[in-house]
């Protein structure tokens, strides 16, 4: 196959990029590229088949299966409550009575529990019950809790050693946690809620009108003697877990086991059956079927388009503009590429970008920590550069309207971490 036609290939990438920017479900837009890749390839039925079958045993198909189970295990948190004991212990333990303690007790309290469910709206909804009645009592405002809301459940994401993200960029790479955790994850999530709280005190002093004075603070959730057992119990054991896994370098199928054992343990010290643990279990994995049949069919995506040529292509084509700026040009690629070209599921992004420039990151000898600083730029500053799903959903719970405040911040928070990125790379 020529080298043109290896390129064009790639049209197939770009075409799903434009549905994702059109707003068109991830699922069907995935589903609709690999039909096209099995006809660009003229694939026969049987090999259709058989890359079916080999992608239900793929890396993607496992982080789909985590992130089912991570909902299951969200599930049984909420169920028991323990989830709402954790972030009432947080919120109470820090005393809020001003509004700096305030917004300390909303990013702990949310770096927490969506870091630990591993779902920013899932996180979110268990959260803004008890945090806005909270920012109301010491006079901050929705916008300003939004936005707090937002940074702080994205930034989890890539926080949280069990995090749908943080899991596929570990088995991508092959990095340790602490290394992607200290020189990657920890960059990112610093400067963007650096920037967020500033940009809160700001739109505290633009939209002073829109309170949250007017929530009901007359029944505040109090944790019984069971569900403070019960957290009691799933904290030491999930630090343990952690641990466990970070002595003997476990593998992500380790994740499977913590998710089981957690919601195992949790519903056990609630009193519950295994009948109602797995119950629930099933009915929070169920919720995700749809990302377990994205993730499915990612895979044989990224095959067929390296089956085209289109990855060989493209590194073949960017490889003299790589040569001349040398790794600063090749890292600022893979950031911008991913940031604003790639929007959708943080951990299609991170597969994809992998695809895209491995050989390329390979060939220049970019430092892998490097590499994984780049992707996980990405998948955080799409979901600021652009109003999206997860900006909504925190506006939403926030009880705001104000989606002009959203924006100017995701827009500081864009143009920070650009700054950061093209200065990281300039010294590489």
């Amino acid at each position: 196959m020529s080298f043109y036609m290896q390129l064009a290939s790639l049209v197939i990438i770009v075409l799903y990029v434009v549905m994702l920017f059109r707003n068109v479900d991830p699922l069907i837009a995935t589903a609709l590229c690999v039909g096209l890749g099995y006809l660009w390839n003229l694939s026969s039925p049987i090999a259709i088949g058989n890359s079916m079958a080999a992608a239900l045993g793929s890396f993607m198909a496992l982080v789909g299966f985590i992130i089912m189970l991570g909902h299951g295990l969200g599930e049984v948190l909420t169920h028991t409550q323990v989830s709402h004991t954790l972030v009432h212990q947080i919120v109470y333990g820090i005393g809020v009575n001003t509004q700096r303690r305030a917004k300390i007790g909303i990013v702990l309290s949310s770096f927490v529990i969506v870091g630990l469910l591993g779902t920013l709206a899932g996180g979110l909804a268990i959260l803004a019950p008890s945090l806005r009645p909270i920012a109301g009592s010491v006079g901050l405002l929705r916008p300003s809790l939004a936005v707090l809301m937002q940074a702080s459940a994205e930034e989890a994401l890539i926080i949280g050693p069990f995090a749908p993200p943080v899991v596929a960029l570990l088995g991508i790479t092959g990095l340790s946690y602490q290394s992607v955790l200290l020189y990657a994850s920890l960059p990112v999530a610093i400067i963007t809620l650096m920037t967020t709280w500033v940009m809160a005190n700001q739109l505290q002093r633009q939209y002073a009108h829109e309170s949250c004075e007017d929530e009901d603070t007359s029944e505040p959730f109090v944790p019984s003697k069971q569900q403070k057992r019960a957290t009691l119990l799933f904290l030491p054991s999930f630090m343990a877990c952690v641990v466990y896994g970070l002595l003997t370098q476990a593998k992500t199928s380790y994740v499977i086991f913590v998710m089981l054992l957690l919601a195992l343990l949790t519903g056990l010290v609630s009193k519950l059956s295994l009948k109602q643990i797995f119950k629930l279990l099933v009915e929070g994995m169920r919720k995700s079927l749809h990302l377990f049949f994205l993730f499915i069919l990612f895979d044989p995506f990224m095959v067929l388009i390296h089956q085209a040529g289109g990855f060989n292509a493209l590194t073949e084509l960017l490889t003299p503009l790589i040569n001349l700026g040398g790794k600063p040009v090749l890292s600022m690629l893979i950031g911008f590429t991913g940031a604003f070209g790639m929007p959708g599921a943080a951990e299609a992004t991170i597969k994809m970008l992998h695809q895209l420039f491995s050989s390329s990151v390979l060939q220049m000898q970019l430092p892998m920590i490097t590499f994984a600083l780049c992707m996980i730029f990405a998948t955080r500053v799409t979901n600021y550069a652009y109003p999206g799903a997860n900006m909504f959903a925190a506006m939403g719970f926030a009880g705001s309207e104000n989606v002009k405040a959203m924006i100017q911040n995701g827009l500081a928070v864009s143009a920070v971490q650009v700054l950061f990125l093209i200065i990281y790379s300039l010294f590489l």
